[in-house]
């Protein structure tokens, strides 16, 4: 081999500058000087903006839910509460990736544990898989609140890219008994019909939130900080009694089905304070199952539906004659003969009934009679003394879509107006205001406020005077006449306690007049008639079973809740046990 001398080569044998290498290794020195006080500036002196944009991709804020307020009924039984469903969501991205990279055995097993997955959720293959094509490409909702056990066994299937979240659900053990009372919230938990909605504020809370690091996955890699824990929901405690509610609203369907009715309401008022014990609707609808829900099961028809109410306001405009002192209870009222010619108008009772006290005006629900007692007041006292009693105002009661009724301006009415109204034609009103109305029968002459909550006292309040003491006993005396032998609500009677109520048959509007065949069915009233506990008013709209009479139709109604009622307060019974009802029942007009 050939030796080789690199001493000899003249490039090696050239000697380098020293300023040269010197140079090479400052500049080295002045590069990582560079990058270490770059590192500093990123890391130490000016690192928002990199924090912020690291933030921007992988932090996140993840909220956690409250748990809304239950719901109580004044004896302390659950109405409604809150329970675990978590809501179950994909990685769509995540699930499709998983399943290219498995080999075709695992592959299938996979595809079985999506089918398993598609029952769970109660839903068809093809749509899980539509679901998971057309969300996100990081997220899409599966299913929202799913019951905890469905849960469990999503999560032992242990889907790559399937994931939970923590919510709520709400449950309703009265069902559809309750259900326009208390209403419902949605998937978000926010309430939308009854109590729900109307204490939305209290039973809501405030949700907590967490922070944390996510990866691309949107699977979370840490926490970061301190968590801010929710604050759950306050329960509230309505006024309703479960037991009465319950039995109000089967007593009413009973009577719907029975008439072949279109529909029927039913309002119960402790007349002492005012408390809401039963407001019930039938149709109702489930709370819990709302998949196939109409407008119409929706319609709390005792507080958002205004219709003319007949007889039951005949006492009113006895009340307001008696006050006026136009009138007292026995001074005579001639109707004969049966009909009577205002202007162009003819108005008639059912039978000629000659000669009648105020108070067999009452007994035997004469329409002459009532409009004859009108006319001996103004339009501006009529007018004064609807209002005071709450017609054509908004209740004041914490309700959604609670409706004010109609009242015309007194200016406005003519004299066949101030005539109907009388016997309650030419204005409108809900049930429940019907009902309130009442309180200035039941409470001596004064409107108490109503309330959809427990009163905390449970004292009897005062409220606001509207007729004498006097004067509200002796139309309680008629109230018990009209509902008494002879009288036109005999059905009303119970077994145990007196009773006083009205009976009322209104015609529907159809078009610019009345139906005629068409009918809405009333009954109000109060018991026990001398110290009134409670305060019943019953509608059935469009009986069509051959009877449509309120004293026939709603009067038994009232009859059974009343009863049941009473003896759930503990009252003790005030008269004899078997009610006295004549053979032949006087019809009211209408």
């Amino acid at each position: 081999m050939r030796n080789i001398s690199y001493a000899a080569s003249p490039l090696l044998a050239s000697k380098t500058p020293v300023w040269r290498s010197k140079f090479i290794v400052a500049m080295l020195a002045l590069a990582f000087i560079v990058l270490i006080a770059r590192a500093a500036y990123v890391q130490v002196i000016d690192n928002a903006f990199f924090q912020r944009q690291g933030a921007v991709r992988f932090e996140r804020t993840i909220e956690l839910p409250a748990s809304r307020g239950r719901i109580y009924d004044r004896n302390g039984l659950l109405l409604a509460s809150s329970v675990v469903a978590p809501g179950i969501w994909a990685d769509p991205e995540g699930v499709r990736k998983e399943l290219d990279k498995l080999e075709p055995s695992a592959r299938q097993q996979q595809q079985a544990k999506l089918q398993q997955l598609a029952k769970l959720l109660g839903m068809p293959p093809a749509e899980l898989n539509k679901k998971l094509d057309a969300g996100e490409r990081n997220f899409a909702w599966l299913r929202r609140q799913v019951d905890k056990s469905v849960a469990d066994q999503i999560a032992a299937l242990g889907i790559a890219g399937i994931y939970q979240r923590k919510e709520y659900k709400r449950r309703y053990p009265e069902g559809e008994a309750a259900a326009h009372v208390i209403g419902f919230a949605n998937v978000e938990n926010k309430g939308q019909e009854g109590a729900e909605l109307s204490f939305e504020k209290q039973l809501a809370g405030k949700p907590g939130s967490r922070r944390v690091y996510k990866d691309r996955l949107g699977r979370v890699i840490e926490s970061v900080g301190d968590d801010v824990p929710p604050i759950d929901g306050q329960d509230i405690q309505l006024s309703i009694d479960s037991k009465v509610q319950f039995f109000a609203y089967q007593k009413l369907r009973d009577a719907v089905t029975q008439h072949k009715a279109k529909s029927g309401s039913v309002v119960v008022l402790d007349a002492l304070t005012g408390e809401v014990l039963a407001l019930a609707n039938y149709p109702s609808y489930s709370p819990d199952n709302r998949s196939r829900l109409t407008g119409s099961q929706l319609r709390n028809i005792a507080l958002t539906d205004t219709f003319e109410p007949g007889s039951v306001m005949k006492p009113i405009t006895v009340a307001m004659a008696l006050e006026a002192g136009r009138v007292t209870p026995q001074t005579v009222i001639p109707t004969a003969p049966g009909s009577y010619q205002l202007d162009r108008f003819t108005i008639r009772d059912t039978r000629n009934y000659g000669s009648l006290t105020v108070e067999g005006v009452i007994q035997k629900s004469s329409n002459i009679g009532s409009l004859k007692i009108a006319q001996k007041l103004t339009p501006r006292e009529m007018w004064d003394t609807y209002t005071a009693l709450g017609y054509g105002q908004k209740p004041d009661l914490a309700f959604p879509g609670a409706a004010t009724g109609r009242v015309r301006p007194w200016k406005s009415w003519k004299p066949v107006e101030q005539a109907t109204m009388a016997y309650g034609y030419g204005l409108s009103a809900s049930l429940f205001q019907m009902a309130h109305s009442y309180t200035a029968f039941a409470h001596d002459g004064r409107v108490i406020p109503a309330t959809l909550l427990k009163s905390p006292s449970g004292q009897p309040v005062d409220g606001t005077p509207v007729f004498s003491e006097k004067n509200a006993r002796a139309v309680r005396k008629m109230l018990a006449l009209a509902a008494g032998p002879g009288g036109t609500g005999q059905r009303a009677q119970t077994v145990g306690y007196s009773v006083g109520g009205k009976s009322g048959t209104a015609r529907k509007q159809q078009g610019k007049g009345y139906a005629s065949n068409k009918y809405r069915a009333w009954f109000a009233g109060m018991a026990p008639i001398e110290q009134p506990r409670v305060i019943v008013a019953v509608m059935v709209d469009e009986p069509s079973n051959g009877v449509y009479y309120g004293g026939a139709v709603a009067a038994p109604v009232f009859s059974e809740v009343v009863q049941q009622t009473l003896r759930i307060m503990g009252v003790q019974p005030d008269v004899a046990v078997k009610p006295e009802i004549v053979a032949e029942q006087v019809p009211e007009p209408f």
